[in-house]
């Protein structure tokens, strides 16, 4: 078998572009992966394109190979758009391997742990403003069947916090945790906003709320800043979401510097890596809850993760997304009444492509607005739930 072409396909997603990648076979195999960047989209598919002039030709089947050359032979290694556009054809290997032998990829990783994984709610907030907003959006999303939420109270703050700021951010927190009770789990973003100092003294006002974690206090890029947090921190400290690859997680397990670590299957290199840096976390008893906000074979990919690695906690994932979303892939997830997401167990990563659905949503440029303004992932009043909700398992 060899590789004929690569291609990536964008689309629309309004928080952000998904950036869709197909690798074709010379067989009839086509595998997918995802490459979608917060930002940057056109950066990834510039770097997909040189990815396809360098594989063309090749067994798409000697994945490991084909990786380290690929990695070893760009001058320039890691960052965001190399990593995410060699994790995105690592993925779509893995899912040609795995359709060719008609099973899903966790059989490749050594086989099924588990068949449901739990699963937080992000997106569950879009169109909140006040903390009575907050409130009722938690206990809707609640309804739904999730278990867990997730999201960032912070505003548009950048390294600081004042007393009023940060009481405004506690308000939202308790409206929540009283509309949903103590048995739903909180996990509480930071999107790298703080330094140490505030971000400390934010870890101890919501310690009373009891998060599951405070994520990414810091900026990502001073492993120091965050060593010194999870010291003085209360609650669990969560990151990883912008590092890449086993060098940037080993140095912070090695310093204690996380209780959870977040790796993005779309940007840390692929399945096969994410598989080895939850065997570092778990060495060092720390929890693996992959980063996953992002487009159906992001989930995909993280979902066969989470079905084989004994040390896998979390699902990330949107509670609701934009109306297309069913439309573009045959995604169909089922929510258990317990908060869990089943496994599918078709064979490779399960998704197929709709692009007559996918050319109705075309590239469509969307700032980061994080320092900027409030952050809403979805336009609010145009969210759709993908999920089928599994009442009778």
């Amino acid at each position: 078998m060899k590789i004929t072409s690569v291609d990536a396909l964008v689309v629309d997603f309004y928080r952000t572009n998904l950036v869709l990648v197909r690798v074709t076979t010379d067989e009839g195999i086509t595998g997918l992966g995802e490459a979608t960047l917060e930002g940057k989209e056109r950066a990834v598919q510039g770097a997909v394109a040189e990815l396809a002039e360098a594989v063309t030709g090749l067994d798409p089947t000697r994945i490991s190979g084909t990786l380290y050359e690929l990695a070893r032979d760009w001058y320039w290694r890691g960052g965001p758009v190399i990593m995410t556009a060699l994790s995105a054809l690592e993925m779509a290997l893995w899912d040609i391997s795995a359709r060719e032998l008609g099973v899903p990829v966790s059989r490749l990783l050594g086989g099924a742990t588990r068949d449901r994984v739990r699963a937080y709610a992000n997106g569950w907030f879009s169109g909140a403003v006040t903390p009575e907003d907050y409130g009722a959006a938690a206990r809707s999303t609640v309804e739904s069947g999730f278990r867990g939420l997730k999201w960032d109270p912070f505003e548009n703050y950048d390294l600081t916090i004042t007393s009023r700021q940060l009481d405004r951010a506690l308000a939202q927190i308790d409206a929540v945790r009283s509309a949903v009770g103590r048995d739903v789990e909180l996990f509480i973003e930071g999107h790298g906003r703080f330094d140490v100092r505030h971000a400390v003294k934010i870890a101890k006002e919501i310690a009373q709320f009891d998060p599951v974690w405070f994520e990414e206090p810091c900026p990502p890029d001073n492993l120091d800043a965050l060593v010194d947090i999870r010291r003085a921190s209360p609650v669990p400290i969560a990151a990883g979401e912008r590092w890449f690859g086993r060098q940037g997680f080993a140095p912070a397990l090695a310093r204690q510097a996380v209780d959870f670590v977040q790796p993005d299957v779309t940007h840390a290199g692929g399945i096969a890596e994410l598989a080895f840096i939850s065997t570092l976390a778990a060495t060092s008893y720390v929890g693996f809850a992959p980063h996953n906000p992002s487009g159906p074979l992001s989930t995909a990919a993280t979902l066969q993760l989470g079905a084989t690695l004994p040390n896998f906690r979390y699902l990330e994932i949107m509670a609701t997304d934009v109306p297309w979303r069913p439309e573009i892939t045959n995604e169909r997830l089922v929510l258990t009444p317990e908060g869990d997401v089943l496994v599918p167990t078709g064979p490779g990563l399960g998704i197929e492509l709709d692009l007559e659905a996918i050319a109705r949503h075309p590239f469509t440029p969307h700032p980061m607005r994080l320092f900027q303004d409030a952050v809403y992932d979805i336009r609010p009043g145009n969210e759709r739930s993908f999920f089928n909700l599994g009442d009778a398992l």
